[in-house]
């Protein structure tokens, strides 16, 4: 058998634990990102000007700036300067999140702008507050449209998270580095990695796929998102 082959197979239950550390990573920020998102898309929306341009200002920074420079800036400046005791898997997330939530509002104001403004209105016409308007009428259809922007989403998260075994997060990548580096099979165990990454990206955009035509809203396209 080759000795490459051999590298690939022994290296791979290694690997595979990594895949397991990227999931978590890329989910956990994809969650924090909504969770920010959904709320700054309204605000970007519907808030008053101060507050638009507060989100813009946001959006626009944590759009501007490489993700390595943020890892970086987080867990060697911020945490030491300030004496926070995070782990760099935390810290991981944190920053995955909060780059995510300025990508993912986006995702959301163009849903939410993509539907009739008459909704609002009518809600208004009906007695209902804006608040509540926005909360059970425009988001829930708003989160339908941007399941494809997800999608999106998810497979730039999954090749980003490759970039925080600089921080020393045992996620595939670093632990390809760490197995290659010592078996010196460097392009066995790099397409070996690659080929999971391919598999993950491939998995979680079918499934995303498979909850966007089931959540689809007859009459809506999402193509111009």
């Amino acid at each position: 058998m080759p000795e490459s082959l051999i590298a690939i197979m022994d290296a791979l239950p290694y690997l595979l634990q990594g895949s397991m550390v990227t999931l978590v990573v890329v989910v956990g920020a994809m969650g924090l990102g909504f969770a920010l998102g959904a709320p700054l898309a309204v605000g970007q929306v519907y808030g008053h000007p101060v507050l638009r341009r507060f989100i813009a200002v946001y959006v626009w920074f944590f759009r501007g700036i490489p993700l390595l420079v943020f890892l970086f800036l987080f867990y060697f400046g911020l945490c030491t300067a300030f004496d926070i005791n995070l782990s760099a898997f935390t810290v991981a997330i944190i920053v995955l999140g909060l780059i995510s939530s300025a990508y993912q509002s986006q995702i959301f104001r163009g849903a939410i702008l993509s539907l009739p403004e008459g909704q609002l209105k009518a809600a208004r016409a009906l007695g209902m507050s804006d608040l509540k308007a926005i909360s059970v009428i425009i988001l829930p259809q708003a989160l339908r449209l941007s399941v494809p922007g997800w999608s999106n989403e998810y497979s730039i998260l999954l090749k980003d998270s490759a970039v925080t075994y600089a921080l020393g997060v045992a996620e595939i990548m670093a632990r390809a580095h760490f197995v290659a580096t010592r078996t010196y099979q460097q392009l066995p165990l790099y397409f070996a990695a690659g080929v999971i990454f391919l598999l993950l990206t491939w998995v979680g955009t079918k499934g995303l796929r498979m909850l966007e035509e089931k959540v689809r809203i007859p009459g809506y396209s999402t193509h111009g998102l």
